[in-house]
Order: C-alpha cells, then sequence, then structure tokens
C-alpha cells in the first residue's frame, strides 16, 4: 500500500504539488512512477488535487487541512481505508516524481523481513553515499547509522564532523515505510524538542527510542523543493 501525502498550501513553494512536469501534473508524475508496485492513493487537503489525481485515474482522497506532517496525513488516510494494523505502508513524498521504483521495492523488502521477524515498532527508511559538496547543503538531510543500519541520528547540518579525516556522508531519501499500527503508534508519540528544531520529523521516533531500519539504495532521483530543482527537473522532459 503506498499512500502519497500532498499539500497545496506549501508555505516555501505554494501549489508545488501541481507544477507541471513534461505536461504531468508533478504528484501524478510521482503516483505514476509507482503505480505497477500496488495500490496507490493521494492523501490530500485540497478539491483541486483530488480532482486533478482523478483526472488522470489517480485514486486520491481528502485528509484534515491542520495537519502538522505528511506522516499524520498519511496515518490519517490509513484510518479511514480502514487498513489492517499489520498491513505495509510506504510514504512516497508527491515530490519525487523520478523516484526509482527499485528504491520502493527495496524498502518493501526491509518492511516484510522485520514484519517476519516479529518486531514490535517497524519503521524504515532509505539513505546513499553523497558525495563531501553534496553534504554541505542544508536542504539534504544527513544521516548517521549504527552497526545494525538503524538510524542514530538525521541533520540537515554537515554529520558527521570530519575532523579525523576520512567522513563518509550518507543522504538521508525521504521515503518511509510502517506497518499500519507502527504508523499509528509513531503519529501519537509526543513532539520532540530536536524534531522541532532541525524541522525533520523521523528524530521524533529516534527521540522516544524506536528504531529506524535504513536501507541502503543507489538513487540517483531528487525531490523537488525549491524553483530551482523544479527547473532542473523541467529540463529532463525537454
Amino acid at each position: 500500500m503506498i499512500i502519497i501525502p500532498a499539500r497545496l498550501a506549501s508555505t516555501r513553494f505554494p501549489q508545488k504539488v501541481l507544477a507541471d512536469i513534461g505536461g504531468l501534473p508533478m504528484v501524478v508524475r510521482t503516483a505514476q512512477r509507482v503505480a505497477h508496485l500496488g495500490r496507490v492513493v493521494v492523501a490530500a487537503d485540497d478539491e483541486l488535487i483530488i480532482s486533478t489525481c482523478k483526472k488522470y485515474g489517480i485514486e486520491a482522497m481528502m485528509t484534515s487541512i491542520t495537519h502538522k506532517s505528511g506522516t499524520d496525513r498519511i496515518n490519517e488516510c490509513a484510518n479511514i481505508l480502514n487498513l489492517a494494523d499489520d498491513e505495509i505502508v510506504i510514504n512516497v513524498q508527491a515530490d519525487e516524481p523520478f523516484i526509482e521504483t527499485e528504491v520502493v521495492e527495496m524498502l518493501l523488502k526491509r518492511l516484510n523481513m522485520l514484519k517476519q521477524n516479529g518486531e514490535e515498532f517497524i519503521m524504515a527508511s532509505c539513505y546513499n553515499s553523497i558525495n563531501d559538496e553534496a553534504a554541505k547543503d542544508p536542504n539534504l538531510v544527513k544521516v548517521v547509522l549504527d552497526n545494525d543500519d538503524n538510524a542514530i541520528y538525521f541533520s540537515r547540518s554537515l554529520i558527521p564532523y570530519n575532523r579525523g579525516g576520512g567522513a563518509q556522508y550518507f543522504g538521508h531519501i525521504g521515503i518511509y515505510g510502517f506497518s499500519k499500527k507502527s504508523l499509528h503508534d509513531f503519529c501519537n508519540l509526543s513532539d520532540a524538542p530536536i524534531e522541532d528544531i532541525e524541522k525533520l520529523e523521523q528524530l521524533r521516533a529516534i527521540y522516544h527510542q524506536k528504531k529506524i531500519s535504513m536501507v541502503k539504495v543507489a538513487s540517483t532521483g531528487f525531490g523537488i523543493d525549491t524553483e530551482e530543482d523544479l527547473k532542473r527537473a523541467v529540463e529532463i522532459f525537454l
């Protein structure tokens, strides 16, 4: 089950999810990218997104306009859909029109492994290796891992600090997966101070000592965070 949270009133980039990329609205292009992997539903906060998705045959439903995060939005959608507690839910961001299906498949494989192992809390995400220059970009979130590939910390800052030399940097790819129960449990955790400081909701899980299993992937896709990103995306389809 893939749920794509889509918010029209983005503060940094208004109506970003409906921006035209090669003749298709961004959210539609993202949904079509992963449609063959299973059921895809767009969880929207505006009827304009819903009508746009339906025009292209994409399932969409209205969710609250007051959600703080996309994860809260997909949690509401999962509840409306009455999904079973053990069903795997993957959150694909609406601004990821170049997400590789192989990345989603690798994440799904890890989630099913955690499920088969009987993990009480199931949450996973992805990362890739990045160079020193990319690691300095605050728009690209970095992650540090433990010995079992669980996330220790995420930051917009350059981490780890390369005092001893030879640092390797990992960039976080903003795709998440949960069991439906773990999604519900995550959304019911209290907000964490570090979450609000970094503006990274995944830090809530770490603050409350929940594991986030990380999958290393080879990805060249990129999210659309700025007008410059949009121009770059449009040029790909020229």
